[in-house]
């Protein structure tokens, strides 16, 4: 890596790490109910579009790290769940803002986005796995970040490949969560502050995912838009390629 690369890596990974922890202490967290959102997430998606993939990629697994170590202490949860799932998660966020998207890809996407949480919270509201709050809740953050994405991909777009880069990334990110924290609760007990517990079922792999995925893609949709817009306006030449 290029020296500048370290240091935008670095910078990346200690804001996502301060302001990670800060959020997990409830000091930058909305909340509605019992449901605690992410906002933090945009901070690695910027710098993984502004700069490179592998800065946002490398900056989150950093920053996650050194979160995971002051909030639950399991080096090893971090290493094999939260570093991989937060690199993948904004390595694709930056490669694929960097590509053009059809209309027609947009609505496809979008009626993914709808249908698939949207059916697996139906399913575990129906199970009594989760409250009717957090079911109603969930949804309502589903059709609004559906409507979202395809208002800005119809009236905006420029920021069409930035929106799927997010919802692909961001899902492909929450289903390694997901499926890796149940996978490691298969041989170890989870720490606390991940909720505990010890062979956890497999539909607790959906909750882990639903959850992730839905707390934090608002914040991808709404706030990246006006950052990176001022990003590029105060620097011309971080915008590479154009949406059509």
């Amino acid at each position: 890596m290029k020296p500048l690369d370290i240091i935008l890596t670095s910078v990346c990974a200690a804001l996502y790490a301060a302001l990670g922890y800060l959020t997990y202490l409830g000091i930058f967290t909305p909340a509605i109910g019992i449901v605690r959102f992410w906002p933090v997430v945009i901070i690695p998606a910027i710098f993984a579009v502004l700069f490179k993939p592998s800065i946002g990629g490398l900056g989150a697994a950093i920053g996650i790290f050194l979160s995971d170590l002051i909030i639950h202490g399991n080096a090893l949860l971090s290493l094999t769940v939260g570093v991989p799932a937060n690199f993948i998660c904004f390595y694709l966020i930056g490669l694929l803002s960097k590509r053009k998207f059809s209309w027609m890809e947009t609505v496809a996407a979008s009626i993914i986005l709808f249908l698939f949480p949207t059916l697996i919270v139906s399913i575990l509201y129906l199970f009594k796995l989760i409250s009717f709050e957090v079911t109603l809740i969930f949804i309502i953050v589903t059709v609004l970040s559906c409507l979202i994405l395809l208002l800005f991909s119809r009236f905006k777009a420029e920021w069409r490949s930035y929106s799927l880069a997010c919802f692909s990334g961001l899902t492909i990110g929450s289903l390694i969560i997901g499926f890796g924290v149940w996978s490691f609760s298969q041989f170890l007990v989870l720490p606390q502050s991940a909720g505990g517990g010890y062979k956890m079922p497999i539909y607790a792999s959906l909750i882990w995912f639903i959850w992730t995925f839905l707390t934090e893609i608002p914040f991808l949709l709404i706030l990246g838009p006006p950052i990176l817009s001022i990003a590029y306006k105060i620097f011309p030449s971080l915008r590479s390629v154009k949406a059509k």
